[in-house]
């Protein structure tokens, strides 16, 4: 008798399943994330305030990860979230995913809103903490770090997270630049650069300065 109901069973399954994919049950589109990403992004272009990095900088950002193929990302100072979503959009093409850090409540709530309208909230872990003191007890490994936070701790976070940075790693830090227009980041970029294991350079066409240091193989 159980073989009178195969044929209908399979299909009430089939339907199910069909459904399910079409509710966002199955996997990501990739396709369709983009189209999210874009579409929210384009809807909320010059609106970026609350310490957000500019959108040149976030597309450097998603392309350093795009590049680098790099999977395990942490991003210190979250603000409202421009950078992270940068950070997380490419993140999703590479299979990894993004821990990012913000002290303050009401930045932190904000972000987290806009990683979901973004349709990014599975690539990102945001917490809300205090960097100095999170930072150094994370784990790690990391192959990726975006640090925008507090800029005279720059190098803090920096020596905080460097064992833990995997070789072939990039460390990039934001308003960072040469001379008066350092931003108080100066000593961070004379001490890494000082550092026979890392490669530092800033990033050409930055709209408001990023440094990028490699950890050598």
């Amino acid at each position: 008798m159980a073989l009178r109901y195969q044929p209908f069973l399979l299909l009430v399954f089939g339907l199910a399943f069909t459904a399910l994919a079409a509710f966002g049950g199955g996997a990501p589109n990739p396709q369709s994330l983009d189209e999210k990403v874009k579409a929210f992004l384009d809807s909320r272009r010059g609106q970026w305030h609350d310490l957000n990095v500019p959108a040149n900088d976030g597309r450097i950002l998603y392309d350093l990860v795009i590049k680098g193929h790099y999977k395990r990302a942490l991003e210190i100072g979250t603000s409202t979230g421009h950078s992270g979503i940068w950070i997380a959009w490419a993140l999703s093409k590479t299979g990894g995913k993004l821990i990012t850090v913000e002290i303050d409540e009401g930045r932190h709530r904000e972000a987290v809103a806009n990683f979901a309208t973004a349709g990014l909230s599975d690539y990102i872990d945001a917490r809300l903490a205090d960097a100095h003191d999170l930072v150094p007890a994370l784990k790690g490994p990391f192959d990726f770090v975006f640090c925008d936070a507090d800029k005279d701790w720059y190098k803090n976070y920096f020596v905080a997270v460097l064992p833990k940075i995997q070789a072939g790693g990039c460390f990039a830090a934001h308003n960072v630049s040469e001379g008066r227009g350092a931003w108080g980041t100066g000593e961070f970029l004379t001490y890494v650069r000082s550092l026979p294991s890392m490669e530092t350079s800033l990033v050409p066409g930055s709209s408001a300065g990023i440094s990028i240091s490699y950890k050598k193989k």
